[in-house]
């Protein structure tokens, strides 16, 4: 299958380091070593190849460098630094890598100016469009979630011990890398009460309470998962809002197959990850500041996304699993907004309709189109 990001790579690795973080086992090695048709291929956690950077002797007749696990160096980005400054993009350089290099774009980058940063997201709709029958990739993701190998073996049974392998790498190998966490079982006990809270405002005092740990332990474990790519947050938003409250974050999984909960709910997780993977997609290839929210007043009235593109609300989503009328707080919440575009997207659908700005269609249609 072909990624979307792709040609935007390739096309930056001509005078930049290109960094691609992601979840573990969502393809970033797989995407890298099909940019070109030859490329050394360096794993940190190999002795062989660690040796090989100790002493700068890889295979530069090549089109491509990969460097994979290189956060695990010491000052790795000071190396990194170094030989580009020295060789420049001959060949190129790609460096990949999941937990502790996505935290990096978040501190101090001493490749300024000497990179740019890609985030590499499961399988989506719009990225399958034109290689298989959208129909039918909606109907697997929502049985085994957009990870590539589960998603292409299409089993339920091989991607329940695919994601229990995954999950306990993740949390005995990446957590230990990034905190000291003696406490597994605790955190696995909240991914558990997670996947069943999914689309729900989340009480930090009810999951204390539930796990008997305080609430600021509560809020570390799951910045935690959040730095683990296990889980992404959905905020309120509330500038400009009349009567509008700061409510507590929604979470959703990366992993729409890791939803415990009927289909309605694995549906809205998979609306939310296409639609923070096409927030991404625009950030990471245009520039653009993006955020994706939620809609809620007092009156409990919401709307379930806001797409937000440099400060300005772009559209709203509100996600259905059958419907045939409109949600009416996408009218309400349109007052609010100039130029506000509302979508009802529903799985189940009879006929699609519009009025006043807002469109009711099917989901496989939003999703493969994304025009947000």
């Amino acid at each position: 299958m072909q990624r979307g990001l792709e040609k935007f790579i390739q096309k930056d690795l001509a005078d930049k380091i290109v960094l691609v973080s992601g979840p573990r086992q969502v393809g970033k090695t797989t995407l890298a070593k099909g940019l070109f048709s030859s490329f050394e291929y360096l794993n940190y956690d190999s002795i062989e190849d660690r040796l090989l950077l100790m002493k700068r002797e890889w295979n530069r007749n090549v089109s491509l460098v990969i460097f994979d696990e290189l956060h695990k160096m010491k000052k790795w980005k000071s190396w990194v630094k170094g030989i580009f400054d020295k060789e420049g993009s001959n060949p190129p350089l790609i460096v990949t890598g999941s937990a502790r290099l996505n935290t990096y774009r978040k501190g101090g980058d001493s490749l300024a100016g000497r990179h740019f940063l890609y985030r590499l997201h499961p399988f989506t709709l719009k990225e399958l469009k034109g290689q298989m029958s959208v129909q039918e990739a909606l109907s697997q993701m929502l049985r085994v979630g957009g990870f590539p190998q589960p998603f292409l073996k299409g089993s339920e049974v091989f991607a329940k011990r695919w994601r229990k392998t995954h999950s306990d790498i993740i949390l005995r190998e990446d957590l230990l890398d990034l905190e000291r966490i003696r406490d597994i079982k605790g955190i696995e006990m909240l991914i558990a009460l997670l996947r069943v809270r999914v689309g729900s405002t989340t009480s930090y005092a009810s999951l204390a309470e539930d796990l008997q740990i305080s609430i600021p332990t509560v809020k570390h474990w799951i910045q935690i998962l959040e730095n683990l790519f296990i889980v992404f947050s959905v905020r309120p938003y509330h500038r400009n809002v009349a009567r509008s409250l700061l409510k507590e974050a929604k979470y959703y999984f990366y992993d729409t197959g890791a939803v415990m909960g009927e289909q309605p709910q694995k549906l809205e997780n998979l609306v939310a990850c296409a639609l923070l993977a096409e927030l991404h997609f625009r950030e990471d290839t245009q520039g653009e500041d993006v955020e994706l929210c939620y809609l809620r007043d007092k009156d409990k009235r919401e709307v379930d996304f806001l797409c937000v593109v440099d400060r300005k609300p772009s559209c709203m989503i509100e996600v259905k699993w059958s419907a045939e009328n409109f949600d009416p707080a996408l009218f309400h919440f349109q007052k609010f907004f100039k130029d506000l575009r509302g979508f009802q997207v529903v799985y189940d659908i009879k006929r699609p309709k519009s009025s006043h700005g807002v469109h009711l269609i099917p989901v496989q249609d939003f999703l493969t189109d994304m025009n947000i």
